[in-house]
């Protein structure tokens, strides 16, 4: 009962924390200290894996985070309808990129637990939703998924069973992004509403900008691959081996802009070879 008549009296706004009285950043408490214990902290990050299944046009992955929050905000109160008032507040429009929403769900998780007034809590999510939605689909839609799956591909064609290509993309994959995931939930609970700080500390856009050039070249082994396979385009014709080292010098030197051109070059390729061999 001490700590929710703590929390509510910072909430109201009667008076400093304790931390704040102590003269401690409140970045740098423990979130376990003001009631969000471990599992409390494990429980919100496992339903962050779900963020998604609830998706709509309305909200978004609004109801996903609210979802997730739960257990937070259940551990913060013993009033079943101030709980309800909180997951109400947290059931509005939210979208960002579902792999990194756990940024945006920690940080309000640490701020509900600081006491923070409803409109800040708000102000964070809302200034949270743009950034996370175009770091997240620069680096793992753009980057991270086509990268690893080009991978996979390029295994295939170099002899490797198809079911040893499909667990080489499955794990590939979801390291990374189970790894982002769970880096991003803790990133968010400790840097509370200092997250933008830790994010522009984390330079994901500089990783997204360090993994394009691996990409491209995956991408040129994998059309060397595919020329030079018995059963790819050389057997076909030789001067694929010619289009295949200009696409990958195009692609080696224009980078990540070179991208689309080269996946529906790729595409029309394969689809030539195809239509060639039925015709053959």
């Amino acid at each position: 009962m001490k700590r929710q008549e703590d929390v509510g009296a910072r909430r109201q706004g009667d008076g400093p924390s304790s931390a704040e009285m102590a003269g401690v950043d409140a970045v740098g408490v423990e979130p376990e200290a003001r009631g969000i214990s471990s599992g409390t902290r494990l429980s919100v990050f496992a339903r962050t894996l779900l963020v998604q299944a609830s998706w709509n046009y309305r909200t978004m992955l609004g109801s996903g985070v609210a979802y997730a929050l739960i257990p937070a905000l259940r551990a913060l109160t013993d009033d079943d309808d101030a709980l309800d008032e909180s997951i109400n507040r947290h059931l509005e429009h939210f979208n960002a990129h579902p792999y990194l929403a756990g940024i945006a769900v920690g940080a309000v998780v640490r701020l509900e637990a600081e006491g923070a007034d409803p409109t800040t809590v708000r102000k964070l999510k809302l200034a949270l939703r743009g950034p996370l939605g175009s770091l997240g689909d620069a680096l793992v839609w753009a980057t991270v998924l086509p990268g690893t799956a080009m991978m996979a591909l390029t295994a295939f064609w170099l002899g490797a069973p198809p079911l040893v290509a499909a667990l080489l993309f499955l794990l590939a994959f979801n390291v990374v992004h189970l790894w982002l995931r769970a880096w991003g939930f803790r990133a968010g609970l400790t840097a509370g509403r200092d997250v933008g700080r830790a994010l522009s500390k984390a330079d994901l856009s500089g990783w997204t900008r360090r993994l394009e050039p691996v990409v491209v070249a995956v991408l040129g082994v994998l059309c060397g691959a595919v020329v030079g396979s018995d059963d790819g385009l050389f057997g076909v014709n030789p001067a694929w081996t010619v289009l295949a080292a200009g696409a990958f010098v195009v692609g080696l030197l224009g980078g990540h802009r070179t991208w689309r051109p080269a996946a529906a070059l790729t595409v029309a390729a394969i689809g030539v070879a195809a239509i060639v061999g039925v015709a053959s």
